[in-house]
Formats: structure tokens, C-alpha cells, sequence
């Protein structure tokens, strides 16, 4: 019992020093700690008021000012999405007057799609490569429309990478077998036989539901045919 209590008022002795050592730093680096809080206090204090009357306004003007490009983009009218038509902002000037903005980032990607579409392919990826974004959807769609444009300037293996890169990036029943079929049929063009059919029962077992789960018996009966 007194072995316990002795051991007790050692550690309460100890903790006694550490707080006594503690504040005695404190009381001899007053001016250093108060300038660094203050410091810290400032940064934050400066971050918030540049995102409320800064960053958030033009966020909000991006916004209104890209409405009417994105209208042209849904409507297939790509030149007028990318340049604008005089009265409104097209892709390139959102990015250009509002780069710090969420707008700026997915100007880039509408930006990117609508060259593929022009079929200006190294415009396409380079824009489409300035996009960042973490979306479960959008984030196959742009790793797989770089592989589109790769493929276009004739380049199959890095093509044949993004493609994997876009079926891999989210499993999910809209994109993962649109790329995993574009994949096997590129695979197929390069006399990969055996890789192509083991994406396309891929396909097949895991998203039987979808157009290309749907075709992907015939693809597979020619492969095997090919195959012997």
C-alpha cells in the first residue's frame, strides 16, 4: 500500500514538473506565441473574407455567364459553345476570366468534349487533361474520351490505357462496359484475341442488362470462332 501511494506522488510530482516546464515556456516565448496565433488567426481570417467577397461572387458569375454555352453545348452547337456568339461567354472565355472558379474547372471538360467533337483530337486532350473532378460519372467519361481522341490521332496503345483507366476509375453500370467494350474492340484491332473475350464475358456477366451486355454474345461467338 505505501509502495502505491509513494508511486502515486511520484507521478504527481512528475506531472507537477511537466506543468511547471510548460509553463515557464509559455511565460518565456509569450511574444513568439502570441505573434504566431495571431498570425494563424489572420491567415484564416483573410482565406474566409477572399472566398465571401471574392471567390464565391465570381463563382456566382461564372455561373450565369456559362448558361449559355452549356445550352449550345446540349444542343450540338460546339463552335458557338467553345467561342460564344458575341453576347455571351463561350467555354474558353469562362476559363480565361473566371480560372479560380468551379465553373472555370468544368468549362474544361465541356471544353474538351466539344473539340472531340470538332474533331480537333489534341485540343480535346488538353483541355479534357486540365479537368479535375473526383465525379463517379464524369471522371471515366473524361479518362475515356482522352482514349477517343488518342485513338483518333492514331495512337492505340496510350488509347488502349485510357480506356482501361476510364473502366477502371468507378464501377458502375452507365460507364464501366461502354469503355470495357470500346477496350476489347480496340484490343481486337490489335490481334489481342484472347484479351478482347475475356472483357467481353466480363461485360457479359457483370452488366447483362446493359446495350453492351446485350451485344456482347455475338462479339464473343466471333472472337471464339477466331480463335479456333
Amino acid at each position: 500500500m505505501a509502495k502505491k501511494k509513494t508511486t502515486q506522488e511520484d507521478n504527481l510530482q512528475e506531472l507537477e514538473s511537466a506543468l511547471t516546464k510548460t509553463e515557464q515556456f509559455i511565460e518565456d516565448n509569450q511574444k513568439v506565441i502570441t505573434y504566431v496565433v495571431g498570425a494563424i488567426i489572420a491567415v484564416v481570417a483573410g482565406f474566409l473574407a477572399v472566398n465571401k467577397f471574392y471567390v464565391q461572387p465570381k463563382e456566382d458569375e461564372a455561373l450565369s455567364q456559362m448558361f449559355m454555352a452549356e445550352s449550345y453545348f446540349e444542343k450540338d452547337s460546339f463552335n458557338l459553345a467553345i467561342n460564344g456568339d458575341g453576347n455571351y461567354l463561350g467555354f474558353l472565355d469562362i476559363i480565361e476570366d473566371y480560372g479560380i472558379t468551379k465553373s472555370a474547372n468544368l468549362a474544361n471538360y465541356y471544353a474538351g468534349i466539344s473539340y472531340l467533337h470538332l474533331g480537333q483530337y489534341e485540343d480535346a486532350i488538353d483541355y479534357l487533361e486540365d479537368f479535375k473532378t473526383d465525379d463517379l460519372l464524369l471522371a471515366p467519361i473524361k479518362e475515356g474520351s482522352i482514349g477517343d481522341a488518342l485513338l483518333e490521332l492514331g495512337n492505340s496503345d496510350d488509347a488502349l490505357k485510357q480506356y482501361k483507366k476510364a473502366y477502371s476509375a468507378t464501377e458502375n453500370e452507365l460507364t464501366t462496359p461502354v469503355y470495357k467494350m470500346k477496350a476489347a474492340k480496340l484490343l481486337e484491332s490489335m490481334d489481342k484475341t484472347e484479351e478482347a473475350l475475356k472483357l467481353l464475358e466480363e461485360i457479359k456477366k457483370d452488366y447483362p442488362q446493359s446495350n453492351e451486355g446485350t451485344a456482347a454474345d455475338r462479339y464473343i461467338a466471333r472472337l471464339k470462332n477466331k480463335l479456333g
